[in-house]
């Protein structure tokens, strides 16, 4: 029980942490600068640019209805930590309009700070199970409902309100809110992959044993032998498959060649590796 409540404790100030972030880049880059951003986050704006609405307030106003969809829809778990994301995402928008501050002449840093800042806090927000709500939601039920892909309705969404915003404060300001949004989906995966980044590595060859062996012996790493047959040659083979870090890639292709300059290598970019001898599952 301790365990559950320690789990829970440690989400609940992640999320508040990540959207405090968040609220401190919105303010600080995003507004002070006129700037806007993607989804319901970027209505609000709008709205506060033209009607001085609270930023934070109307965007909280405007995922009621999303909350109560998807809490139905999507479960207790999923809309308690969205209702707690998008709470301290909102509160701490106009708690932090003290720290707006405008960089007069230069709206590419403002919007490349801007969105790293945004992508942090929302990166960590999502790292710790949370969601800030608005099109998140949105793009779930319409997963949830219609077999949508989350990320291409996401999109979708951005594209409207950023070409609303195009239209309504003009293009300089949309292609700069752009760059901001780009920049904060990078920073997410980032936060959410983290820094590392493996290799995997399938290998065939006829000496696929003598190679698991070095592999084993030299970079301390396991491979996995599975059996397959070569369409154009009608001939049984290995294929060793294996996981290094980056810096450990040149070793094994090194290795490889040494012991089989004819072996066929294929090398594939591996985001996140749990398990012994890369990043440990607790810190997932």
């Amino acid at each position: 029980m301790k365990k559950d409540i320690g789990t829970w404790l440690k989400d609940v100030l992640g999320i508040a942490l990540g959207g405090l972030i968040f609220a401190f880049g919105l303010n600080y880059f995003i507004i002070a600068n006129h700037l806007a951003e993607g989804g319901l986050t970027g209505v609000a704006l709008t709205l506060h640019y033209l009607f001085g609405w609270p930023v934070g307030t109307t965007y909280l106003l405007m995922n009621v209805p999303l909350f109560v969809i998807g809490w139905r829809v999507l479960g207790t778990e999923f809309a308690l930590k969205t209702v707690l994301g998008t709470a301290v995402a909102s509160i701490g928008v106009d708690l932090t309009r003290a720290f707006q501050s405008p960089m007069p002449g230069d709206l590419l840093l403002a919007s490349l700070y801007g969105g790293s800042a945004i992508g942090l806090g929302l990166g960590v927000i999502f790292l710790f199970g949370g969601s800030t709500g608005g099109g998140d939601i949105i793009a779930r039920l319409v997963n949830h409902r219609w077999g949508w892909p989350m990320g291409r309705v996401l999109f979708l969404v951005d594209v409207v309100v950023i070409t609303s915003v195009g239209f309504i404060f003009g293009r300089s300001v949309a292609m700069y809110t752009l760059v901001a949004v780009f920049v904060a989906s990078r920073i997410i995966d980032f936060v959410q992959e983290g820094a590392y980044s493996a290799r995997a590595a399938m290998i065939i060859s006829e000496k696929s044993t003598e190679i698991a062996q070095r592999v084993l012996e030299e970079l301390e790493r396991g491979a996995t032998v599975f059996s397959a047959r070569g369409v154009y040659t009608d001939a049984e083979k290995n294929v060793l498959y294996c996981v290094v870090s980056r810096s450990e890639l040149v070793r094994l292709k090194t290795l490889v060649y040494e012991l089989d300059p004819r072996a066929f290598m294929i090398v594939n970019e591996v985001h996140e590796v749990l398990g012994e001898g890369f990043r440990n599952w607790h810190s997932s």
